[in-house]
């Protein structure tokens, strides 16, 4: 009995260990730009809601393919009545205690109906392809949120390690200034002055990190995962000028953008289903034709009497065939296909609206990224071209002001120019990367396999 309880304790535990692991996304300390996307894509709510509306639509389309097909229903009735009942076998009402038993095969099929079944299942292709495209985007739209996030966490590291060198920095020439006031080498403002740097470069640490902090918490939430997960992220290392080239202009990037963006051939497939659906709704104004047939039998017992027996009733005698074609001709009902109608061609001038409106905002996001890239491009070389000049700058004024050629004031400026830099070049090598994936994401390109 102890060995039982002990095995049934241990599956429970196996079951709860379970369930508390495929809940929980395990998060590596180092974090791939690859591996944050998978887990988002994994984990977003919103693109595993339009996943499973994916499957619905399927099923719908699937179900409007199958009204082609006769709808099939089988019966059995058993009962026992108790007074009088009307004997088909005797042909007369009887008295008393009857076991009675009814069974049968019915089938309709429409033979016509103004092709409304052909329009309804175009109309579920063609929502099955726009909830398809939906998927697709906003897949997309899940690439480019967690991609711009996980470019700025990586920012924000990259900043605050040049805060961290900047503040080492600093105090290392504190040091030396302080050696130098204790020989007389230098005024003892310098001192005081080389603190104050070093104190403000320890906040413009703190508040880095608190950037940072915020920033990874916002990338969590994203990628829902725990928010005190501590994961550092891997630069990609991308080649900067692999990511500046531009091999197509404004027009072919347009051209390319209503060929593939997922969002606006969404549009096109709802259109066509709301013309569709019009189409089918024009069905109810003309006659219906259907074929039906039903096959039954019947048995009756009368308890006390002798009667024909169960076999010979329900398989010989009580057995009815029935056969034939129903014409259903619409004359009046209230004005109700006339506001279907009415609802159905609002519905298709709507989603005309919705395709004009798309296909526009499609041209500016692709302009917007395309100008932006190239602005980024710009923003790139020129930021490289400050850090290289920055950088001597700083080593020309650093040998000046050990020589005693130069004041603080002049070497603590070219240290900030420096610092400032070095910021701006991290900036501009993020921010040009990011920049080529929101053109992809605008021109409808952006692949999760695709991805370096």
């Amino acid at each position: 009995m102890k060995r039982i309880v002990a095995i049934g304790w241990f599956s429970c535990l196996v079951i709860v260990a379970q369930a508390q692991e495929a809940s929980t996304t395990q998060v590596p300390a180092q974090l791939s730009y690859k591996e944050a996307l998978k887990i988002a894509i994994k984990n977003n709510v919103t693109l595993n809601q339009e996943k499973n509306n994916l499957e619905l639509s399927e099923a719908v389309r699937a179900n409007r393919i199958a009204q082609l097909a006769p709808t099939i229903n089988g019966t059995l009735t058993a009962s026992r009545i108790h007074g009088n009942f009307f004997n088909n076998n005797e042909g007369q009402v009887m008295n008393g205690v009857t076991d009675q038993m009814n069974g049968s095969i019915d089938a309709n099929m429409m033979l016509f109906n103004s092709f409304n079944r052909i329009y309804t299942i175009r109309q579920s292709s063609d929502l099955l392809r726009a909830q398809t495209s939906l998927v697709k985007r906003t897949e997309q739209q899940v690439i480019s949120d967690v991609s711009s996030q996980y470019l700025q966490v990586l920012l924000d590291q990259e900043l605050m390690k040049i805060a961290e060198r900047n503040i080492e920095l600093l105090k290392t020439q504190l040091d030396q200034i302080k050696g130098q006031v204790e020989l007389g080498a230098k005024a003892e403002v310098d001192g005081i002055t080389q603190d104050a740097l070093v104190k403000g470069a320890e906040l413009a640490f703190l508040r880095a990190r608190v950037t940072l902090r915020n920033d990874k918490a916002l990338l969590s939430q994203t990628m829902l995962i725990d928010a005190a997960a501590d994961f550092a992220l891997e630069d990609p290392q991308w080649d900067a000028n692999f990511m500046a080239s531009l091999d197509q202009d404004l027009n072919q990037l347009y051209a390319t953008a209503k060929a593939n963006r997922e969002d606006y051939k969404q549009s096109l497939y709802t259109e066509n289903a709301a013309l569709n659906f019009v189409r089918a709704s024009r069905g109810a104004y003309y006659p219906n034709l259907i074929a039906f047939a039903g096959y039954g039998s019947a048995y009756n017992k009368l308890r006390g009497t002798d009667v024909v027996g169960f076999r010979d009733q329900f398989y010989d005698d009580n057995t009815k065939l029935q056969y034939g074609l129903q014409l259903s001709i619409p004359i009046f009902n209230n004005l109700n296909n006339r506001l279907t109608m009415q609802r159905q061609r609002v519905a298709y001038d709507n989603a005309r609206l919705t395709k004009s409106n798309i296909e526009n905002t499609v041209k500016i996001d692709v302009q917007r990224a395309y100008l932006n890239f190239q602005d980024a491009i710009a923003a790139y070389q020129a930021a490289e071209v400050q850090l290289h000049a920055a950088e001597m700058s700083y080593n020309l004024e650093t040998e000046r002001y050990n020589l005693g050629i130069t004041d603080l004031v002049q070497y603590t400026q070219s240290n900030q120019n420096y610092v400032k830099a070095q910021g701006d070049f991290a900036q501009a090598k993020f921010t040009i990367s990011f920049q080529k994936i929101l053109l992809d994401f605008a021109v409808g390109t952006l692949k999760l396999e695709d991805i370096p």
